[in-house]
């Protein structure tokens, strides 16, 4: 079996996985977004590195929900500056500015997306934003988070902080693709396996609230003839919403 196909197989058995095991946290999820938005909240997202791309997955996406609101903090994301980005999230005081910049409210919902969940910004800033009475989700790799220390402060990890936690199922150290001669593996797989995730959580959501006779705002694609209503939405929120 070529090096692709054992990626193809490992990413399908780690997304087997999670429906087998992970369907009970992604409806609990769901069901945390749908409150949000019955309570005319937002549903924030977060992420360090390259986990930034869950948060951008669910944001001004085809389908997507209209009230995500993204938090891309340039230094912690690849683009400026990658090596600068992993100093980054280990200093927990740049919390201070993320919620400076991003003002999460009570009726509103996190999600953080964090493989290892040992650095100290996504530690920190769960613990002062569920402190404040909002329900955060941790979307980790419980396999790889289990094999870590912390280096947070209080010696806590992402998934000790939060009300609830979904496994990607992946392995620990993410990549896990193995070829013969070459040092360590390739192919990581929490891109593929979280974006899944966060898309059955948002189907979840829209399921629960078309039940209760509720259609949240969504945008379609913008090159399929539908721009009509993504204007009428960014016109909405285009002043509230930064990265609009």
């Amino acid at each position: 079996m070529s090096a692709s196909e054992k990626y193809f197989e490992t990413v399908t058995q780690q997304l087997a996985s999670i429906r087998k095991t992970q369907m009970p946290a992604i409806h609990a999820a769901g069901e945390r977004f749908a409150k949000a938005l019955e309570q005319g909240g937002w549903i924030y997202v977060f992420g360090t590195g390259h986990s930034h791309m869950i948060a951008e997955e669910l944001f001004y996406r085809a389908g997507g929900l209209a009230r995500i609101r993204p938090m891309l903090h340039p230094g912690l994301m690849l683009h400026e500056s990658a090596s600068e980005s992993t100093l980054l999230e280990r200093d927990p005081a740049l919390v201070d500015s993320l919620l400076d910049e991003y003002p999460i409210a009570k009726n509103d919902v996190l999600l953080i997306a964090s493989n290892s969940g040992r650095n100290p910004v996504p530690v920190e800033l769960a613990m002062r934003t569920q402190a404040a009475g909002v329900p955060v989700i941790a979307l980790l790799n419980t396999c790889h988070s289990a094999g870590v220390e912390s280096r947070h402060a209080s010696g806590q990890k992402l998934g000790d902080v939060v009300e609830l936690v979904i496994d990607n199922c992946g392995v620990e150290g993410d990549a896990c693709v193995d070829v013969p001669g070459h040092p360590g593996a390739i192919g990581a797989a929490s891109t593929v396996t979280g974006g899944m995730i966060v898309q059955m959580i948002a189907c979840h959501t829209v399921d629960l609230l078309a039940a209760a006779g509720s259609f949240p705002e969504s945008f379609c694609s913008s090159n399929a003839g539908a721009g009509d209503q993504n204007e009428v939405l960014l016109d909405r929120y285009r002043t509230v919403v930064k990265h609009l």
